[in-house]
């Protein structure tokens, strides 16, 4: 537990996670904050607080667009919010002004999962408006593909594979240690 304190007590700026949905920002991330004694924050959840509407009801009345727009403000009010776990939406970190924001404000952890993993975790409910038509496999490899060379941006990059939780979480403070020193 101290060298976690510790750790901690180095942090300086939130850490931001980034990656595809499905790759555990969310899950992993509560974890996180709650072994580095953090608050987190998940910015899915407060676009829809601050919406009063579900991402896919955004996204159907409104379009991309307009998500985008308030997505990028409720990101920026949360990275005001100091030493947190900050878990984005998998499109987030693709927008320039977005990620050049988190960029300069966070510490950038990329979640990477293998498309098979992906494909089995967003299986299990139906609320991603991207993965709602076609063949979700498909669109999840095309994504990938389309955002790999932001995501390669983050300042860490961790496998997030299908095994537990806590080997992903493991290798995130190991890659913390490592940068922070």
């Amino acid at each position: 537990m101290g060298d976690v304190r510790r750790l901690t007590a180095r942090l300086k700026r939130p850490l931001v996670l980034v990656g595809m949905m499905g790759s555990g920002k969310s899950s992993i991330g509560r974890r996180l904050a709650a072994r580095l004694h953090v608050p987190f924050h998940d910015a899915d959840e407060a676009i829809e607080t601050a919406a009063q509407s579900s991402i896919p009801e955004i996204f159907a009345r409104d379009g991309e667009d307009y998500f985008r727009d308030g997505e990028r403000r409720v990101i920026a009010r949360l990275l005001g919010h100091g030493q947190c776990v900050l878990a984005t939406g998998g499109g987030a970190f693709v927008q320039p002004a977005t990620r050049d924001d988190i960029l300069a404000r966070g510490i950038v952890i990329w979640l990477d999962a293998s498309v098979e993993t992906l494909v089995e975790r967003t299986s299990r409910r139906d609320h991603r408006p991207l993965l709602r038509t076609g063949n979700p496999a498909a669109t999840l490899e095309r994504l990938c593909a389309e955002r790999r060379d932001a995501y390669a941006m983050a300042h860490i990059r961790v496998a997030s594979d299908a095994g537990p939780h806590k080997r992903t979480l493991d290798a995130i403070l190991s890659a913390l240690e490592d940068y922070l020193a």
